[in-house]
């Protein structure tokens, strides 16, 4: 494929590897860190010093804490900010926006209060016309992993098939493989609600549950990310693929998983604000779990797992209590998938 000057937005674990990744396919690349740390890390020494450690980066990755600079030229952007801060950050960046430059959106998460999926913030901020040249990246994908060369797969989403086609054979390779579709909606729900459920399995497995709690807590999360999702037009056959049950297995299970160690910290009776305190990067989840909760009860569907985490996070529900309720429900049908 032909060279691209590439703009990676966001200088985290995720950022920093899909900015190894296009670095290592012999793209020019130029990586947007906020902490200034962190650009000298990367700039003297070719290692992000505080996410990935260890890790090598190629002399064709160059760090900067200025957008205008990082997004001088870009052919492709990149966007792997946390969700919370998606908006503001993007608003920063939009003036210095090629028009016709494709925006990868790899932040996964749905912005509190609105309500919106990251491509629907992007499309209010950069014009709606981004629509047709916004992408949505997800699956299961451990930063550490791909970084080390460990191979993958991963959806690209986009509602111009032939734009997700071109980026599809782009970033495709030895360590990534992307399967293209024009599921938007399915594949950036999948990737934010997973994080909530992943809380729930982490919070089974820090109590001491078994393997069938956590089973029965991925199913039926599964479950809820569907309900939620084809309520807002998603295709099902997404949430079987890569965007939700991959993405979902690997969250709910990796030992790698921030929201999988944050559930796993509360299920053995730590405070949020104990475990956040200690971290220089939340947890999705936690952002995403008000989210989720705000979007569900204005789809008015019932998503009892996701509820119930955040009243552990926000309403410090005490999570034993939290297993009562769930296995106190009305008794339903399997494949009952009603609205509240």
């Amino acid at each position: 494929m032909t060279r691209r000057t590439t703009a990676v937005i966001g200088a985290g674990n995720w950022g920093t590897a899909l900015a190894k990744l296009a670095a290592d396919q012999g793209n020019p690349v130029r990586l947007w860190a906020y902490e200034p740390e962190v650009v000298e890390g990367i700039n003297r020494g070719h290692e992000n010093p505080f996410y990935l450690q260890g890790v090598r980066l190629p002399d064709n990755l160059r760090a900067t804490g200025d957008l205008a600079e990082a997004l001088h030229g870009a052919e492709v952007v990149i966007l792997a900010m946390p969700s919370h801060v998606f908006r503001q950050v993007l608003g920063r960046a939009a003036p210095h926006l090629s028009p016709e430059a494709p925006l990868v959106i790899a932040t996964k998460g749905i912005e509190e209060e609105s309500c919106l999926i990251m491509p629907e913030v992007a499309a209010e901020v950069c014009g709606w016309k981004t629509w047709q040249r916004a992408l949505v990246l997800s699956g299961p994908s451990f930063a550490k992993e791909l970084a080390r060369g460990d191979p993958t797969a991963v959806s690209l989403a986009c509602r111009n098939l032939r734009q997700a086609e071109d980026l599809q054979r782009w970033l495709s390779g030895d360590v990534l493989r992307v399967y293209a579709t024009e599921d938007v909606v399915g594949v950036a729900l999948g990737g934010a609600i997973k994080n909530v459920i992943a809380i729930a399995v982490g919070g089974a497995t820090g109590m001491g549950l078994g393997h069938n709690s956590r089973a029965a807590l991925m199913t039926r999360g599964l479950a809820e990310v569907a309900r939620l999702a084809m309520q807002r037009g998603a295709n099902p056959l997404t949430l079987a693929g890569l965007s939700g049950i991959g993405d979902l297995v690997l969250t709910c299970t990796g030992e790698l998983s921030r929201n999988r160690q944050l559930g796993e910290a509360l299920g053995r009776g730590e405070k949020l604000q104990d475990i956040v305190g200690r971290t220089r990067q939340v947890a999705e989840g936690v952002h995403n779990a008000r989210s989720v909760r705000q979007l569900a009860q204005r789809a008015g569907v019932e998503m009892p797992i996701s509820d119930l985490v955040y009243r552990v996070l926000f309403e410090d529900l005490p999570i034993g209590q939290a297993v009562k309720l769930l296995m106190g429900r009305t008794l339903r049908h399997e494949r009952d998938d009603r609205v509240s």
